[in-house]
């Protein structure tokens, strides 16, 4: 009959516990590089990525349910607040989407300051979809 030395046991199942959780971070973190899609606008992290996330939004986007209640409501007001962060975004990296987030931004002020969806804020929406169209 074997006896264990006093103190093992505990150091046996606290190096099995970590010897899992590093394997399995580890086997966590391959699963997810293979996985990734590099053709995703998130996967690519770059400005051209978030431009056309931007326009994806603003694509989205319908003014006429920015003030509805419940979900279409939310979805027009996350997709407008997104446009506006994701071109911003994209004309920090690289400058030739400088007129993409300047146009959703001007879109947005006026916006803030007349809360409505006027001629001059739809002028820009439509100036901002017609830049997207171009990219």
């Amino acid at each position: 009959m074997s006896y264990e030395q006093p103190g093992t046991r505990p150091r046996t199942v606290v190096l099995s516990l970590i010897a899992g959780l590093v394997l399995g971070a580890a086997g966590m973190g391959a699963a997810w590089a293979m996985n990734a899609d590099s053709a995703s606008p998130v996967a690519g992290g770059t400005p051209t990525a978030d431009a056309r996330a931007a326009c994806e939004a603003l694509d989205g986007f319908a003014p006429e349910k920015y003030t509805a209640k419940g979900p279409a409501g939310e979805v027009a007001l996350n997709r407008f607040a997104a446009a506006g962060a994701l071109s911003a975004s994209a004309a920090a990296g690289d400058a030739k989407y400088k007129e993409l987030a300047q146009t959703i931004r001007r879109s947005q002020d006026r916006h803030a300051q007349v809360f409505d969806f006027d001629a001059a804020v739809k002028k820009d929406l439509d100036q901002a979809r017609e830049i997207c169209r171009a990219l």
